[in-house]
């Protein structure tokens, strides 16, 4: 039985008829969508006063895990750091995916922005993503001073996959004691493997951006054949036992897309473990609206609250400041 759902934003209905339809996905859909031609980050960077730096990282393993630095060339010593990790279902995309995000807070913060690229599933499995992601961070720590960073003002921020891949980097550096993190953003994040909340049963069938059985295809390419079994809350973290001791955190989805209920859930646990979380729903969103339609007007205002936000963690009242 189809359930009842909440609309699409009438302003977004419009250009959400003209995207293509997504096939199900399968091992010739991923391999279509990591080849489908994106803006490159030079057409991101120009007329933008920016410098590049290209690195790669070792991960837990040993194998290169390439970043990206762009760095206001303008910067003061002790920038802000926006880490971003991108989306694409863990299964496509690279660390240039919605990299007009973080470069708009590049613009308003001064704010030196790394991005980096993880292993992609079912290549890569269990552990492997989130670990990448780890080392890439904690090699930003460690290079702070050399990188113009604030080591203090050192924010992790992903949409959707890149979300909960945020929000599973966070745990393992409350876990691990290292490195501190001052905030996360999480924009519509995909937490929760179980993918059995009444958003996900809601958005389940043919159409929808992201919908029930695309969810459960992704988790199934990390997480093998038999996902219920010895999962790490690191990977799906809505599994984490005490969510207590975690940075001030942002997350944000729409009413009508799968993830709305586990981001709500999240939220309503930081609070409970006595955490500080700002929790937005945005009227008529489906998942990743802000970022494919950014001019509509739910989406503009999706967009400037996550940078007031920011602003309010990387710029501090002069009155708070010792």
């Amino acid at each position: 039985m189809n359930l009842p759902r909440p609309g699409i934003d009438p302003e977004l209905l419009v250009p959400l008829t003209e995207l293509p339809p997504m096939p199900p996905l399968g091992p010739e859909v991923i391999d279509q969508l990591r080849h489908f031609p994106q803006p490159s980050i030079e057409t991101h960077l120009e007329g933008r006063a920016v410098s590049r730096r290209e690195v790669t990282v070792p991960a837990g393993d040993g194998t290169p895990i390439p970043l990206s630095i762009l760095s206001p060339t303008d910067r003061a010593a002790g920038a802000p750091c926006v880490y971003w990790i991108h989306g694409g279902g863990m299964m496509w995309g690279d660390r240039f995916s919605n990299i007009d995000v973080p470069l708009e807070w590049l613009d308003r913060f001064g704010a030196v922005v790394v991005t980096v690229d993880y292993r992609l599933a079912p290549e890569a499995t269990g552990t492997t993503l989130v670990e990448d992601c780890y080392h890439g961070l904690l090699w930003v720590a460690e290079n702070a001073a050399d990188l113009g960073i604030d080591p203090a003002r050192i924010v992790v921020a992903g949409a959707s996959a890149g979300g909960g891949l945020a929000a599973g980097v966070t745990l393992m550096a409350r876990d691990r004691n290292t490195p501190t993190i001052a905030a996360q953003l999480l924009s519509c994040p995909m937490l929760d493997h179980r993918n059995d909340t009444t958003s996900s049963r809601q958005y389940s069938g043919l159409d929808g951006v992201w919908t029930r059985e695309m969810n459960e295809f992704g988790w199934r390419s990390v997480l093998g054949e038999h996902p219920d079994q010895n999962v790490s809350a690191y990977v799906s973290p809505a599994l984490a036992d005490d969510l207590s001791g975690l940075p001030t955190t942002y997350i944000d989805a729409g009413t009508a897309e799968v993830f709305r209920d586990e981001d709500v859930a999240y939220a309503t646990r930081i609070w409970s473990a006595g955490g500080q979380a700002e929790l937005h729903l945005w009227a008529g969103g489906f998942h990743g609206f802000s970022a494919l339609f950014p001019h509509v007007r739910v989406s503009d205002a999706a967009r400037r609250t996550q940078a007031d936000w920011l602003a309010r963690v990387l710029e501090p009242s002069p009155d708070l400041k010792d």
